[in-house]
């Protein structure tokens, strides 16, 4: 199905929009639904909208609709609503809760309503419930459907459970122990079970849960805890240590990911965006940060005009000004690009934080002098002018000190204050370092041509 750069290959893709224009169904659930459901979401992405609604109408029941969970937001509300609410209702019913939820949750009230109510009443209450927890907590991520068992049962008994039940999660690595109102005791791994006799009871061989999520935790925060901890998974509890989820790997590993573009994305002041969006959608989500900069760009514009008479007696400055600028927002990049992905993995804290902030300083001051010294050179000779050369250097080394600082103290500054660094930093730190940049090269250059 791919090339060898992971792309779905071209003969491929036609030999499947072949099928959906003869409208061959037979190739479709052959080919297709041989497909691992990320596969399938590679290639829902890959077809044309027409295409999609096509395909999705020919595969019927055969239909992986777990694939809708790989696809892009716009991409899947686009299908799902192409789709009777019977026909969304019954898919809904094969997924696992998780997904299901990832599915649901992007839809209107009026149509999510509308596709529970056909829902049997248990499947319906617990998918409600999962609804209401916040927006990208642990209890939205989560799974319903889990193996707990009573601390008085044998090894013997939860192992005849397991094989007798149908209604178990298809995959699952632990075993949770709980009390007659679902308050979590304890966990069992499945390799501890099945090295124990058959007549160890169950509370004698767990171990304590001692890293259950909360319900109304961050999803960003939960994900850090498998990390930190080496988790394969982890119970999801309610206010009251009652047991309501489970939360796995595999969805860490998608919270990882979702927030890392999320951080990349908010970082070049693009929000949510994705490919799948349309013309409008995309300008509009670019609009705000891009007039945040316009009205940045003329405080800059600004500090230029303050020092117009010196650029039209020496219009070198003119020329070099935008190097000592643009040096210093790129290095403002560098140190807040670092700075947000320290807070983001909470590698950066109170604790080490005036560490990390006098070694971005001496950064800074080294890169500062380097570069100060090759551009003084070149500034000097390019214009035969030594005095210009001197005044360039001192202003590059002042900016990139400012832009070292900037760049780490403005995303502190906003963490502290509850704010989003990833989405507020960059337009800031530019603005720092072009005002910095364009006041101490010009107002150096005033002074020092004045005194001659």
């Amino acid at each position: 199905m791919y090339d060898d750069s992971g792309v779905v290959r071209s003969a491929f893709l036609a030999h499947i929009g072949a099928a959906i224009a003869d409208r061959d169904t037979l190739t479709l659930r052959r080919d297709v639904g041989a497909l691992h459901e990320s596969e399938v979401g590679d290639l829902l992405e890959a077809l044309l909208p027409e295409q999609r609604h096509a395909l999705v109408e020919l595969m019927g029941k055969d239909f992986d609709f777990s694939a809708l969970t790989e696809v892009d937001e716009a991409i899947r509300l686009d299908i799902v609503e192409s789709m009777p609410d019977d026909q969304i209702a019954q898919a809904v019913q094969e997924l696992d809760s998780d997904d299901a939820v990832y599915i649901l949750e992007d839809l209107d009230d009026e149509d999510r309503e509308a596709i529970l109510a056909r829902l049997p009443f248990t499947e319906r209450i617990r998918l409600r419930r999962a609804l209401d927890y916040p927006d990208e907590s642990a209890g939205r991520r989560m799974q319903t459907e889990f193996v707990a068992v009573p601390p008085f049962w044998t090894v013997g008994q939860t192992i005849d459970y397991m094989r007798e039940d149908r209604n178990l999660p298809d995959t699952f690595s632990q075993i949770f122990v709980i009390d007659p109102t679902f308050r979590l005791l304890g966990a069992v791994d499945l390799n501890r079970i099945l090295r124990t006799q058959r007549g160890v009871k169950i509370e004698d061989i767990m171990h304590e849960t001692r890293h259950a999520i909360p319900v109304t935790m961050d999803q960003e925060d939960a994900a850090h805890e498998f990390e930190q901890y080496d988790l394969l998974s982890a119970a999801v509890v309610d206010e009251n240590e009652r047991l309501v989820g489970v939360l796995t790997i595999d969805d860490v590993v998608d919270v990882i990911q979702q927030e890392a573009e999320e951080d990349l994305m908010r970082l070049g002041g693009v929000g949510d965006e994705e490919l799948s969006d349309t013309v409008l959608a995309a300008a509009r989500s670019r609009v705000p940060w891009l007039m945040v900069n316009l009205v940045m760009a003329f405080l800059a514009a600004s500090v230029i005009g303050l020092f117009d008479a010196t650029i039209q007696e020496i219009v070198a400055l003119a020329i070099l000004m935008p190097i000592v600028a643009g040096m210093g927002g790129n290095a403002g990049s560098q140190t807040m690009t670092v700075t947000v992905r320290a807070l983001a993995t909470k590698d950066l804290d109170i604790y080490n934080a005036g560490r990390i902030i006098r070694r971005e300083i001496g950064v800074g001051l080294l890169n500062g002098a380097i570069f100060a010294t090759l551009i003084g050179i070149v500034a000097g000779l390019w214009f035969d002018n030594p005095h210009l050369g001197g005044i360039i250097a001192t202003a590059m080394v002042i900016n990139m000190l400012v832009a070292a600082l900037a760049g780490i103290l403005i995303p502190l500054l906003l963490d502290r204050f509850g704010a989003d660094p990833a989405v507020a930093s960059a337009v800031f730190v530019t603005t720092i370092t072009d005002v910095v940049g364009f006041f101490a090269f010009l107002g150096l250059a005033t002074w020092w041509f004045g005194l001659m």
